[in-house]
């Protein structure tokens, strides 16, 4: 099957430093891929340059195919457009919005994008909340709402930084879980994460990124029994 998402080469430079060297990953489409790795690692500015979103702009190189097509040159907004979304780490909503408004001022693509019916089927919390403004919400709630309104942009690769950070480890579980369904239902998403333990309990495929650079990468039964990953990620003082 031909990936869906495919990186070639792809490197950010912040004032002439590398923070980024990635020579190659591919997403096959209808899977749940998890990039993890310690606090720095380059997770963030890896789905920021495949986004489009990167600070660094002109130093990001290399080429990004979607659908075979080499999207490097293009704004957010064209990605974005042909179904490349990036939920941030932060969770990007409007707090002084209710839910219903929050979902509501995102206009779905003709023939794509979830309902706001189907938001609520996957996220029973968002309805019972639907009416209370989103800076009246746990960290846990903003995160739903922020997945929901990227689902309204109907996307077809999802990029996720970072959306446990900050949630209660049962909600960190009803979160991914809920990812885990859109993948099964076709979505594509690739998953940054410094909660291994977390990460693996859902994708399929597993890349370790240590200092901007993909050190190990697997499947993930593979590689939850990488000594790197073992001792660094998931000891007992881990998790």
């Amino acid at each position: 099957m031909k990936p869906i998402l495919e990186l070639h080469d792809l490197s950010v430079a912040y004032a002439g430093s590398a923070a980024l060297a990635v020579p190659g990953l591919a997403l096959e489409a209808g899977t749940l891929s998890g990039v993890v790795g310690a606090n720095g690692a380059g997770k963030s500015t890896l789905v920021n340059a495949i986004a489009g979103w990167s600070r660094a702009a002109p130093a990001v190189a290399g080429r990004i195919l979607f659908d075979g097509e080499d999207i490097a040159a293009l704004p957010a907004h064209e990605r974005v457009r042909r179904g490349l979304l990036l939920v941030p780490e932060g969770r990007g909503v409007f707090l002084s919005l209710s839910v219903e408004e929050n979902l509501r001022a995102v206009m779905p693509p003709r023939g794509r994008g979830f309902t706001m019916d189907e938001v609520f089927a996957l996220f029973p919390r968002l309805a019972e909340r639907r009416r209370n403004p989103a800076g009246a919400m746990s960290g846990g709630e903003r995160q739903m709402l922020a997945l929901g309104r990227a689902l309204r942009l109907g996307p077809r690769v999802l990029l996720l930084d970072e959306p446990s950070i900050g949630l209660a480890p049962r909600l960190v579980i009803t979160l991914l879980q809920a990812v885990r369904r859109l993948v099964d239902d076709g979505l594509t998403v690739l998953l940054v994460e410094q909660n291994v333990r977390a990460a693996s309990a859902v994708v399929d495929t597993l890349y370790l990124l240590e200092r901007g650079r993909v050190v190990a990468r697997g499947p993930v039964a593979a590689m939850q029994n990488d000594p790197r990953i073992i001792e660094a990620y998931l000891g007992a003082s881990h998790g």
